[in-house]
């Protein structure tokens, strides 16, 4: 009997495996019954005619009530076969073009039950189908899809195309489960007991052929529950291989750096700092790698953690490299550690403490000189913190003893990135992440899974509150005027703002890259968003004019953005006119006032990154959203949400459900067909915990799943070469 494992068309026949595979690039069972139904039908459900919408693409079941030929003035111009038919509340007109099609008004005769799928249009107020494709319901057992499946069961309404109708996949799926051998199960029936699953053989027949909704749903769980845990099995045999590489231990050393480091500082650390401090110490004085997700709120003190873990590791004898996503932050960073280390940061300097070390900056844009140096300082060993962009990875780039790699906002760095930094030690280094981006828990169990998390919540002293409002500039033009008002305001008091655009200038191209992982309602015909170089000479002449105003973005040579955030941190800026350049790391107590313009282009994470750069300081922070989207709509309900609270975790999980969740095992970019088809990082919170579990238990007694073969058979299906690559890298 056939399996999963059998070629389409020797179930299905060679013509629909045929249109199958070039739509969906389906080649065997296993494909075609992994292909589920999007939802699932009532006889009503499509039936409703009266709702039918113009330029929907549809599939109703209806009744045929006239057919007739219509020849105008007998000739054989404009002929068309006109159809009515109708489901007892409303009619819709199905019309056939030319003379070839008079056949039709002997098969689509009054009384006629069938499957009517096309695109609605609409003809002197009367709505129609033209050419509509139809499947006729006789009740013949031998048909396509026999009568009685539509007048007892529920209808699966699969993914379909124009070319592959709903009802050809549900023809081809019912002659693959009619044949089908029973399904093994690579689950045992105490895990599936456990967990109240059923069998895989009957998840995939619930699936497709459910007898009712509940059926259905304890199929979907079956088989939602299967990518979970393929994934979780993956990221924790991940973690067994980390934890069995070797690494050199890392252990703090009393009356070193750390220490001067840790008497030095100003304030106290907080609860959670200190917390956090304490796990990376043990961690990294391990002879194992360290793999570590830090998380945080936007000022909750991550770069001090982490720093007291680069000074641990150069204690110990080794380097550590910073690598930030863009020059802007990789200098703000060098900035950062250098005036908190002081004379610490000044080895061999006049004036440099006798215990300290250097802090180098290497990016892609240092003059000759400067690389020179920088180079020679990582190679050597002279320089214990070396801070970069992307130019850390370049073959010509060395370390002495890499010991310690930390990534500021990973979801910014390609995979490959990330893995050539670590291949620049002679033996694993240990690894932290940080990222300002709150991760609700599903999103670090996949995204971050083979990482382990700590999080700080809790603000350090100091850090003043931020207010945020919605400014709707169409309704109230008045509001718009008061929020410039306001900047000026802020300046007088010898304060600066930031003035935030969604795009640069006029490279639609760039603003749609930056934005591609949000649902944003870019509707048709909608005006471009606005650039920075509009809003900054329009402002100078109108509602900022006589400030001193600067733009900032990525377009920029990197001598010219240096000098300006240079500049503006000097306070010889007032106003910053920005892309999403300063979005993380920028910190400049001064700036109170931050104006995000056409703010419903932007992510809700982003713009919960975006107001961080604000209430830094003493003074408390402001942060108005300019939109011109109208009331009670997606877009004003996201804004009105990131202005309803700061608690970034909420705001993180109503981030993951407005992205297009795509294949959080990253992949997606590949090209290759979605692997999670069932699985929601939101919606399946329990399942994914659950899974997560079970693959710790699984993997701990059976690291390669040799006792296993169908699950790591499972997994290798669901990640797949490229996937697999992804995660061992990642």
């Amino acid at each position: 009997m056939p399996t999963l494992d059998s070629r389409l068309d020797e179930v299905v026949g060679g013509r629909t495996a045929t249109q199958l595979e070039k739509a969906f690039g389906m080649r065997t069972v296993a494909d075609l019954l992994a292909h589920y139904p999007r939802r699932l039908a009532e006889r009503g459900e499509l039936t409703e005619l009266s709702s039918l919408r113009v330029d929907e693409e549809v599939t109703v079941v209806a009744e045929v009530r006239s057919s007739r030929l219509i020849r105008p003035g007998g000739s054989s111009r404009n002929v068309r076969v006109e159809v009515v038919v109708g489901d007892g509340r409303a009619s819709l007109q199905l019309v056939f073009f030319g003379g070839r099609n008079g056949w039709r008004t002997k098969e689509l005769v009054p009384g006629a039950r069938g499957l009517f799928s096309g695109k609605v249009g609409e003809f002197r107020g009367q709505r129609q189908l033209v050419h509509p494709e139809y499947l006729l319901l006789r009740g013949d057992p031998l048909d396509d899809l026999a009568a009685d499946t539509y007048a007892n069961r529920l209808i699966a309404v699969y993914p379909a195309t124009q070319a592959v109708r709903s009802w050809v996949i549900a023809n081809a799926v019912a002659q693959a489960l009619a044949v089908l051998d029973e399904v093994p199960d690579p689950l045992d029936a105490e895990i599936r007991a456990r967990h109240g699953l059923v069998s895989s053989d009957a998840a995939l027949r619930g699936m497709h052929e459910p007898d009712d909704h509940a059926q259905w749903q304890a199929a979907r769980t079956r088989l939602a529950w299967d990518e979970a845990l393929g994934v979780q099995l993956a990221l924790a045999q991940r973690r067994w291989v980390a934890g069995a590489n070797p690494a050199v231990p890392r252990a703090a050393r009393p009356g070193g750096l750390l220490d001067a480091f840790d008497a030095s500082l100003p304030f106290t650390l907080t609860a959670g700092q200190r917390e956090v401090g304490e796990v990376l110490a043990a961690e990294l004085a391990r002879p194992h790698p360290m793999h570590r997700l830090l998380q945080g709120e936007v000022g909750s003190g991550k770069t001090v953690v982490a720093l007291r873990a680069m000074l641990q590791t150069v204690d110990a004898g080794g380097q550590a490299a910073l690598l930030a996503p863009t020059e802007v932050l990789a200098a703000q960073h060098a900035r950062t550690i250098e005036t908190m280390l002081g004379p610490l940061a000044r080895a061999g300097e006049l004036g440099g403490a006798d215990t300290g070390t250097r802090v180098v900056l290497l990016t892609g844009s240092l003059p000759a000189a400067a690389r020179r140096r920088a180079l020679l300082d990582a190679a050597s060993g002279a320089a214990g913190i070396v801070v970069g962009t992307h130019a850390l990875i370049q073959d010509q780039v060395s370390f002495a003893e890499l010991g310690l790699v930390v990534v500021d906002e990973q979801h910014r760095f390609g995979v490959e990135q990330r893995d050539a930094l670590r291949g620049k030690a002679a033996t694993p280094p240990h690894v932290l992440v940080m990222t300002a981006t709150p991760i609700p828990r599903t999103v670090a169990m996949t995204v971050f899974g083979d990482l382990e998390t700590s999080t700080l919540s809790e603000l350090p002293a100091g850090r003043s509150p931020i207010t945020t409002s919605v400014v709707p500039a169409l309704e109230k033009p008045a509001w718009l005027d008061r929020a410039w008002q306001r900047i000026r305001e802020e300046v007088a008091a010898g304060r600066q703002a930031y003035v935030v655009c969604p795009r640069i200038g006029d490279d639609m191209a760039e603003f749609e890259a930056e934005f591609a992982d949000y649902e944003l309602d870019e509707a048709p015909g909608r005006r471009p968003p606005l650039a920075v170089l509009e809003v900054l000479p329009a402002l100078t002449e109108t509602g900022l004019k006589d400030l001193r105003l600067a733009a900032l973005h990525g377009r920029l040579p990197a001598e010219e953005k240096d000098a300006t955030m240079a500049a503006f941190v000097a306070g010889r800026i007032d106003v910053l006119v920005a892309t999403t350049v300063i979005e993380v790391g920028v910190d400049v107590p001064n700036a109170t006032v931050m104006v995000v313009m056409d703010a419903d282009r932007f992510g809700v994470s982003q713009l919960h990154q975006l107001r961080g750069r604000v209430g830094r300081g003493g003074h408390p922070g402001l942060c108005l959203l300019v939109t011109e989207a109208d009331a009670d709509t997606p877009p004003r309900e996201r804004l009105d949400a990131v202005a309803a609270t700061t608690d970034g975790f909420a705001l993180a999980r109503l981030d993951v459900e407005q992205r297009r969740e795509g294949d959080v095992l990253g992949a997606a970019q590949s090209g290759r067909r979605r692997q999670l088809r069932l699985l929601s990082l939101l919606r399946d919170e329990d399942l994914i915990v659950a899974a997560r579990a079970e693959a710790a238990d699984i993997v701990a007694a059976d690291p390669t799943l040799a006792a296993h073969p169908l699950l790591a058979r499972q997994v290798a299906a669901l990640v797949g070469d490229e996937q697999a690559e992804y995660l061992e890298k990642a």
